[in-house]
């Protein structure tokens, strides 16, 4: 198969980067944000994210039979859920002064649109990228450069939200996404698709790639592995304000963290094409672990050691980011469904990356409460630390245990 051009691969994964801006917020700074500007509980915003979560993750299969439907015009799905995407992302960092239930109402109502147009576009996206080839070493190429933008876009977020705040952030996001969707609409290669009918929409369609018994492997580790890695997120911002007393250089710990990824996922992109992409991230998912303990032990003011953990488990990153899609890609490829059901199995990815978050939230928020923890003070900082360090690396191992043993080697 013809080498893509770096190119072509650039104009395809750029629109990576506006997405990954999306991400980060809401992942990392939303809790605290509303927190703040509302009033509201951990444990209400905890259940709230849960909520909206769990609905968007059951929307995600939905999407990804509708644009499976589209018989590979991927553009138009993107075209139509980027504008949703914006609208959402404005209103849900420029609420209007309210609180108790309408702050609420308000924090649901715009993150589900966020989450729908994020789901359209990213669905898309990710498919649009697993059509376009079949080989393996190409494969990861795709998915390693779309990641790249993705990290440069978390790494921009972070510095944009800590240096000029949310004002910025929304307009950075707004050229970045419009510079995105027409690279890919102009200069990206198109996937070739094969000529078969679209499936009917219902349950079994939508179900249809859990009969893989490679992707049904792969589910299960992204499920664990993704909680594993979204609880810190989820916690981030909570740990280094009262466990370390560094709120202010929360920003650069991100940025430390991101760059470090995106300056990794050439090397393991390398080392997938040498040792298989299961094996590579089995590896990363393990040096993860390794690092990431340690944060346990660290005490008020610790900014060095915690910046060298952000540095070693940055790293470690790049493979949970550049390998899972390249070996989904792969999984699609072997269960004889190139061309035909991208999006179906990535409505269901999303679908799982969606029920990860929720999970992540919905538990550690509302525990944390529930365990004395306060946010703002000292209070059951013990118990934030054990939740933000210890569990997830208990997680990352079991991770990779299941993933060792898959049958995803042939992929």
């Amino acid at each position: 198969m013809t080498r893509l051009a770096m190119p072509q691969l650039m104009a395809y994964g750029l629109l990576g980067l506006p997405l990954a801006m999306v991400a980060l917020p809401i992942y990392v700074y939303l809790p605290k944000f509303y927190a703040e500007r509302t009033g509201l509980s951990l444990a209400l915003i905890g259940s709230a994210l849960l909520a909206a979560r769990v609905g968007a993750a059951f929307l995600d299969p939905l999407l990804g039979c509708w644009i499976e439907r589209g018989r590979g015009a991927f553009g138009r799905f993107v075209l139509f859920g980027a504008p949703l995407l914006l609208a959402g992302f404005v209103a849900l960092f420029h609420p209007p002064v309210l609180d108790g239930a309408a702050a609420l109402a308000w924090f649901l109502g715009t993150l589900m649109l966020v989450y729908l147009g994020f789901g359209l576009v990213t669905i898309a996206h990710q498919s649009w990228g697993a059509a376009l080839t079949q080989a393996p070493e190409e494969r990861a190429r795709v998915s390693g450069v779309r990641e790249a933008f993705a990290l440069a876009g978390v790494v921009l977020a972070a510095a944009v939200t800590s240096g000029a705040g949310y004002g910025a952030l929304s307009l950075s996001f707004a050229l970045a996404l419009a510079a995105g969707v027409l690279l890919l609409s102009v200069k990206s290669p198109r996937p070739a698709m094969a000529g078969v009918a679209a499936a009917a929409p219902g349950i079994g369609a939508m179900a249809a790639p859990f009969a893989n018994r490679r992707f049904r492997s792969l589910f299960a580790v992204l499920i664990v592995n993704g909680v594993a890695s979204a609880i810190p997120a989820t916690l981030f911002l909570f740990f280094a304000s009262d466990r370390l007393g560094l709120g202010s250089m929360a920003g650069l710990f991100l940025i430390l963290y991101f760059g470090a990824a995106a300056a990794s996922v050439a090397p393991w992109v390398a080392a997938a094409r040498r040792v298989g992409e299961a094996r590579a991230w089995t590896g990363g998912m393990l040096l993860s672990a390794l690092v990431f303990v340690w944060a346990f032990a660290l005490g008020q003011g610790d900014a060095m050691a915690f910046g060298a953990i952000c540095l070693l488990s940055g790293f470690a990153l790049g493979a949970d980011l550049a390998l899972p899609p390249a070996l989904l890609a792969g999984v699609i490829a072997k269960g004889g469904d190139s061309g035909q059901r991208e999006a179906a199995y990535f409505g269901i990815w999303n679908w799982g990356v969606q029920i990860t978050l929720a999970l992540a939230a919905g538990i550690s928020l509302p525990l944390l409460d529930w365990l004395g923890y306060v946010p703002g003070s000292s209070a059951g900082t013990g118990a934030l630390a054990a939740a933000y360090a210890l569990l997830p690396c208990v997680l990352k191992v079991l991770a990779a245990a299941m993933l060792w043993r898959a049958p995803l080697r042939d992929c």
